[in-house]
Parts: C-alpha cells; structure tokens; sequence
C-alpha cells in the first residue's frame, strides 16, 4: 500500500466536522435573523441602544437619555453618531401633528349617555421647548395633554349643558371651547405645546331621541321654507309696488313736462302775438302821423294861400268869370257888401295869425 494514501486518509473527518460547523452557524444566525425581524417592532429602543450611527428624519430633533438621564443636547435632521448601549435616541416631532381620540363617552346635564366618535386636535411641539416638555411629560406627553384633557374637557362641557344644546344649540362653539381649554392648561403648564385647532364630529345620541331630532329639523326646514317663499311673495308685492309708484310718478312727469310744453307754447304765441300787436300799432300810429302831417302841411299850404291879394285876385276872377246879367240898383252894392265881407275875413285871419304867434 502507498504510504501517502495512509497518510492522506486521517484527513477527511477535519472537513466533514468543518462541513458541519458552517451549517451550524449558518442555521443559528437564520434563526436570530428570523427571531428579531418577529422580535422588531418590541426591539426598537433595543436597537437605538446598540446603534452607534443615527438618522434624525426632517420635521424631528433628535434627544438623547444617557443611564435614564435625558441630556439638553437637542440635534437637527441628518446622521449623527452615539455612544453604544451608554446613550440612548428618540426622535420628536416638533411639525405638526393631528391627533385623533375616538369613543369619548359622556353624560349631558339632563343624564342622557352620548358618545362622540372623533375628535382631532392639531397641535405641535415648539422647538425650544423640547428639552423642558420631555423632562416634565416624557416622550409620551400628548398622553397627559390631549388624550387625557380632552376626556376631561368634554365630560365637564356635556355636564354643564342640556342635550338640546350639545347636539344643536352650542355645537358650533364646542370646536373653539376645547380649543381654548386645552390651550389655556398647555400654556400655563406646558408652554411648549400649541393647540392649533379641535374638530369635533357631531355626537351619537340614543336612536329614538335621534328620530326625534329628525323630525324637529324635518318640520323646522318646511317652516323654514314657508317663510322663505312668504318672503318671496312679499318681495314680489313690494317690487310690484315699487314698480307701479316708478309708473305712476313717470307719467306725473309726462304730465308735468307736457303742461310746461304747453304752457311754453301758450306764452310764445301770446308773446309773438303781442309783438304783432305793438307792429300793428306802430304801423297804424306811422300811418296816422304820416296823415296828420299831410293834413297839417295842406294845412299850412291853404293858409299860405289865402294871402289877400290871392283872395283880391280870386274876387276879381271870380267876378269876371261870372256871366250873368243883373239888373237894378242892388248891383254895386252886392259887389260892395262882398268886398266887405272879404276884407273882415282877411283882417280876422291875420288877428289870429298875430294871436298864435304871440303864443
């Protein structure tokens, strides 16, 4: 027999037992893989101790217990570095946040049970104020400030008001009340947490006072709605009352501008007739005292004329113009008594030619 196969042959069980042991440590470590993924969400504060690199996610701040102890050092978002096992991390959020407590059971002033499904309150951790928040009230601290104080805030409001009130009367102002309650206890004790709003869901009530509710809104909406069509029909009078007075004052104002315009037209025929008038006299008094100066200048023509030696020479034509034959003793005294005549008359108009001038 060759002497290296002898020697070759104690070699093999080394392998087989090396074989062994990697299976081995490969089946343990599976089994500790497989016991901390079902063991994970219990182990979180486990790995935050053993973990030496950290990340603190945006909208947190990193806060850090060393022995139980929290330390004041507060860091940003981004990796940081550890002590192992010694420091331990937690991250706060310090964004807002919405914090939703269900089934809040209560008893109104009248001992009639409700229950409120839900209420969110919205509210945010200030930065500064993390170290002295998590010292007084832990990592937990909306427990003490909002969980609990809501329970509280809303037995004490459904203890103090009537059914009525809760569910209909004051509802809208329950919103603001939790709101101011939780603000006022945060700010004297917990300055660093800031109540932004509460919503409060409309409360359940026993079914049969529910039905009851139903029907008390069911007829108060059809009262609700003869009112609105009393108001409508009221609203229609009034327009069509507003309208027929617009009417009636539109046609005063047609009558009024219609009298103006007459009038106006009255006083301008009157006026023109008048100027037709003043023409007619104007004409007519031109026309009388072109006649009396005519009058006047034949006037003073004539006595320009009966000059006597024009009226001499008139009695001489006159005379021996006439043709017929008297006879008698008459005759020269007719002829004489004429030429008298004709004399006084002449001396009689010079007097009052004289008498008129003296004048």
């Amino acid at each position: 027999m060759d002497p290296r196969q002898h020697r070759a042959a104690p070699s093999s069980p080394p392998t087989h037992s090396s074989r062994s042991f990697l299976i081995l440590v490969i089946f343990v470590f599976v089994f500790m893989v497989i016991v901390f993924l079902a063991m994970a969400p219990t182990c979180c504060n486990l790995m935050n101790t053993l973990s030496i690199l950290h990340q603190v996610p945006e909208g947190h701040v990193g806060v850090y217990w060393k022995g139980g102890a929290l330390l004041k050092t507060i860091t940003e978002p981004g990796f940081h570095l550890k002590m192992p096992l010694i420091t331990r991390y937690e991250p706060v959020l310090v964004t807002l946040q919405t914090d939703q407590v269900r089934d809040i059971p209560c008893g109104t002033k009248g001992g009639v049970m409700i229950n409120f499904e839900k209420i969110e309150v919205v509210n945010r951790l200030r930065k500064e104020y993390v170290y002295e928040t998590l010292l007084n009230y832990g990592v937990h601290y909306d427990n003490t400030w909002i969980y609990d104080k809501i329970h509280h805030e809303i037995n004490q409001f459904c203890s103090s008001h009537t059914l009525q009130q809760v569910y209909i009367d004051v509802f809208n102002q329950i919103d603001e009340k939790m709101k101011d309650a939780l603000q006022g206890d945060c700010t004297k004790y917990a300055p660093g947490i800031e109540i932004l709003s509460v919503r409060v869901t409309k409360p359940t009530i026993p079914e049969s006072i529910r039905r009851n509710y139903e029907q008390m809104e069911e007829e108060r909406t059809k009262v609700l709605i003869s009112i609105e069509r009393q108001k409508v029909v009221e609203k229609e009078s009034e327009t069509q009352k507003i309208m027929a007075i617009n009417e009636a004052e539109k046609n005063v104002t047609v009558s009024k501008i219609l009298m103006e315009q007459k009038k106006l037209e009255k006083e301008s025929s009157m006026k023109l007739q008048e100027m037709e008038n003043q023409m007619f006299i104007a004409r007519e008094k031109s026309l009388a005292d072109a006649e009396f100066y005519r009058a006047m200048t034949e006037a003073e023509a004539n006595k320009s004329k009966l000059s006597r030696e024009f009226l001499h020479l008139k009695f001489t034509e006159a005379i021996a113009n006439n043709t017929k034959i008297f006879f008698g003793d008459k005759v020269a005294n007719m002829v004489l008594d004429q030429r008298l005549l004709l004399g006084k008359l002449l001396e009689n108009m010079s007097q009052q030619d004289h008498g008129e001038r003296g004048k």
